[in-house]
């Protein structure tokens, strides 16, 4: 059997984009997932939403807790998680229908630890494509080097990684919901023994969503980044 994929989906207030985002997951030419959808405690009409579609597809399990942030929904998930990988999908942005046999079947012929890939930035009215750079184990201090100099992409949401990387270690998981990607990615690249890069837009990062953390003021993004940093550090 092919190797099964936890795809974990944090929710929160995102009842106008969610049902696109779940298509793209359960839609995939990919079949062996279990799609773990954490709903942080969402005042809309989310849970309607998510109830339809675990009634219409047994791969769908709902997970419900109060609010608490996208940091602590991705770590319930994680905690909940059985596939042999593991990847995150924002519930504003959806999948290329192919991506997770893409990344797969990439995973199978170099067992890498993570396979990342590209990305196409959605602003309602034009997309853009951003290309990731090449890295392999050997350039890894790099990779995590750049992903806080923002030349390369801290995003969770590009990395396809073993769920051993998180079960065998102690990952620090940031109480804040800024920046939580890189500090999360850097440490599961650190213990991560091979890494491919998969040159393919993927993924579809909305960025016209006025209710995302990163649409939040400036002041409060830099305090929540450095004090996920004094907490890692």
């Amino acid at each position: 059997m092919s190797p099964k994929i936890s795809v974990i989906i944090p929710i929160y207030n995102v009842e106008a984009y969610l049902e696109r985002c779940l298509r793209s997951v359960l839609d995939n030419t990919y079949h062996n997932l279990e799609v773990l959808c954490v709903n942080d405690g969402s005042p809309d009409g989310c849970a309607a939403i998510l109830d339809r579609f675990a009634a219409e597809d047994d791969r769908v399990q709902i997970l419900n807790k109060s609010n608490g942030g996208i940091s602590s929904a991705r770590n319930m998930g994680l905690d909940a998680a059985t596939g042999d990988y593991i990847v995150f999908v924002d519930s504003d942005d959806w999948l290329e229908l192919d991506a997770v046999e893409k990344v797969m079947a990439k995973a199978d012929e170099t067992d890498a630890d993570i396979v990342y890939f590209d990305l196409v930035k959605e602003y309602g009215d034009r997309t853009s494509y951003k290309r990731e750079r090449d890295y392999t184990v050997e350039t890894k201090e790099d990779f995590i080097v750049n992903m806080f100099n923002y030349r390369s992409f801290g995003y969770t949401v590009t990395k396809c990684f073993k769920r051993k990387l998180y079960t065998d270690n102690v990952i620090y998981m940031p109480k804040l919901g800024m920046h939580e990607d890189i500090y999360m990615m850097s440490q599961i690249i650190f213990y991560a023994e091979s890494l491919v890069h998969l040159p393919e837009a993927l993924y579809h990062y909305r960025k016209d969503n006025p209710d995302s953390f990163c649409s939040q003021s400036r002041v409060k993004r830099h305090i929540s980044s450095t004090i996920n940093m004094l907490d890692l550090y």
